[in-house]
């Protein structure tokens, strides 16, 4: 008889929230009252509306099809490819548009930053951005806010990019104007060292003719404290965690050549996609090496949460009134760009939850 080996061990309470069997999602929010909403970019799977809400466990395009159906006579009012979404905690749903349908360079005058009233369901306002704010390399990646400063609040968006500069974009809600912070320096930029390795495979982009590249993505997961005064990022390739003072990033009299001394190095926290903070001031990360959810507390202690072989490239965060974290697994690293265009990904990807028992960050007094 053969003897059972130890093996790794796994841990953390995850329950599945939703399995969807259609096209791949990235993003979830949950909103002050509970409400769920995906978005879907259009990364090559067949996607029939790229911002959805879950309602009585059925997807539900939002806030209806029409608008999920791009109008090249109409670009700013309807979706291109949405890549992340966020409630705010009063009212408002925001939605991060790309206009980069399989990281393209940008639809003309379709990148942009929309706010939904969740009382109506109805566009309130949208935000596009001028050329030099959306390089023809931008991929616009995930937004964090803070109503507490300016007459409207600012809105700080992460530009992914795989082939120009990363950059945080800062955003004055009251006038839309917009500019470009920390741009390509070493803090938004892909760790040129670092090799990922996910399911115990180097993850690199593997072309279908059988050509390779490095996998390489700018600054990608952000986090603002609840005070609003810091902001934490993350480049996609890349297990370092960055902060600066958002007052400093909005101050556009320091030059942005000056703007790398205000950076504060937290150290390794895994690599990660998405992130979250929680009232208390905690970050939460994924691990996608290590099919793991980690939690950063305010004095740089970090602690894992879960770790589960379910967890296949823990993508976007958010933290719902229940006091649950809600995580997107999307296997990511599964896609046809990474095995010579051989489609790895298993049906379903998931939205998981774990309960931490803290309630999300707050954006405003």
């Amino acid at each position: 008889m053969k003897p059972m080996l130890p093996s790794e061990k796994y841990f953390g309470n995850l329950e599945l929230v939703y399995a969807f069997y259609g096209a791949m999602p990235t993003g979830v929010t949950v909103s002050e009252t509970g409400r769920i909403f995906i978005c879907f970019p259009k990364w090559g799977d067949d996607v029939k509306f790229t911002v959805a809400e879950i309602i009585q466990d059925k997807l539900q395009s939002y806030p209806n099809l029409q608008t999920n159906l791009v109008n090249s006579e109409n670009i700013t009012m309807t979706f291109i490819s949405v890549q992340s979404v966020v409630a705010d905690g009063r009212g408002t749903l925001w939605i991060l548009d790309t206009a980069a349908p399989n990281f393209s360079e940008p639809i003309k005058g379709g990148a942009k930053l929309v706010a939904v009233d969740l009382e109506t369901n109805t566009i309130r306002k949208v935000y596009t951005f001028t050329e030099d704010v959306v390089l023809p390399t931008t991929y616009l990646n995930d937004v964090r806010f803070d109503f507490r400063v300016g007459k409207a609040g600012y809105a700080y968006i992460t530009d992914s990019s795989s082939r120009g500069p990363g950059a945080i974009i800062v955003v004055d809600l009251s006038n839309g104007n917009a500019f470009r912070r920390l741009n390509g320096v070493k803090s938004t930029s892909p760790d040129p060292y670092f090799l990922p390795k996910v399911e115990g495979e180097i993850l690199m982009n593997r072309n279908i003719d059988g050509s390779t590249s490095p996998f390489r993505l700018a600054s990608d997961g952000i986090a603002i404290s609840p005070d609003g005064k810091v902001l934490f990022f993350c480049p996609l390739t890349s297990r370092h965690l960055f902060s600066i003072s958002t007052d400093v990033l909005r101050d556009r009299t320091i030059p942005d050549k000056d703007l790398i001394y205000h950076v504060e190095y937290w150290g390794e926290k895994g690599a990660s996609d998405g992130m979250i903070t929680d009232a208390k001031g905690t970050v939460y990360a994924g691990d996608y090496e290590n099919n793991s959810i980690r939690k950063i507390l305010p004095n740089g202690i970090m602690e894992t949460i879960a770790h589960d072989p379910r967890i296949l490239w823990p993508d976007t965060f958010s933290i719902g009134p229940d006091q649950y974290l809600y995580v997107i697994v999307n296997q990511l690293h599964r896609q046809p760009r990474f095995h010579y265009g051989k489609d790895l990904r298993e049906k379903p990807y998931s939205l998981l939850r774990i309960k931490i028992d803290e309630f999300p960050a707050p954006t405003f007094s």
